[in-house]
């Protein structure tokens, strides 16, 4: 194992190679794989993989699987290939491009994370339905409320049942002088659902 030696998630922010590309806070991404339930041998699709946090650590926890990190973005995809490095995740695969263009060809999915769509959620939900097979977890990190409400409308017009939407709001102490104070980031919906 590389630079993590645990066995639960929710690796530190700092430890991950960021740049000027965003990414899902440890808290959040702590939630978001619990909600994916991964198991040791599934396929995961990573679908706008940043840095490539939710990439690595669903790599740790599906060690026996496959994790395909979609990112069209050149500099997120010069991390990922870093963070890949720095924790030795070699079951994680970069695939360039945007989706659903970029999906086409990846092995079917077991679980699959959306972080970033690109405007494009609904056809990419639409794609992620014709390739998972039932018993398979889509999961969906919202920031903004028209990526919530596409997410739902378009998970409860498919196949998709024990739709869940979580808020997660998360506010961090931060030293004031000698004191601390609460900072919140930004709240984050997380949208999960499974194939029927």
């Amino acid at each position: 194992m590389g630079k993590w030696n645990y066995r639960t998630g929710g690796i530190p922010d700092e430890m991950f190679i960021r740049g000027q590309v965003p990414m899902t806070k440890s808290e959040v991404r702590a939630v978001t794989i619990a909600k994916a339930r991964l198991r040791d041998t599934d396929v995961v699709w990573d679908i706008g993989a940043g840095t490539g946090s939710i990439s690595i650590e669903s790599a740790l926890a599906a060690v026996n699987g496959r994790i395909y990190a979609v990112e069209k973005d050149e500099e997120a995809l010069d991390l990922i290939g870093s963070n890949i490095g720095l924790f030795g995740t070699d079951n994680v695969t970069v695939c360039p491009g945007a989706a659903p263009e970029a999906l086409t060809g990846l092995p079917a999915p077991d679980r699959v994370f959306i972080g970033g769509s690109g405007g494009s959620l609904g056809e990419i939900i639409n794609f992620v339905n014709r390739e998972i097979p039932v018993g398979g977890r889509v999961v969906v990190n919202a920031v903004v409320l028209e990526t919530l409400t596409t997410a739902v409308n378009t998970l409860r017009s498919l196949e998709f049942e024990d739709l869940d939407i979580t808020q997660v709001s998360i506010p961090k102490a931060a030293p004031v002088g000698s004191m601390h104070m609460f900072k919140s980031h930004n709240p984050v919906f997380v949208i999960s659902a499974e194939k029927r």
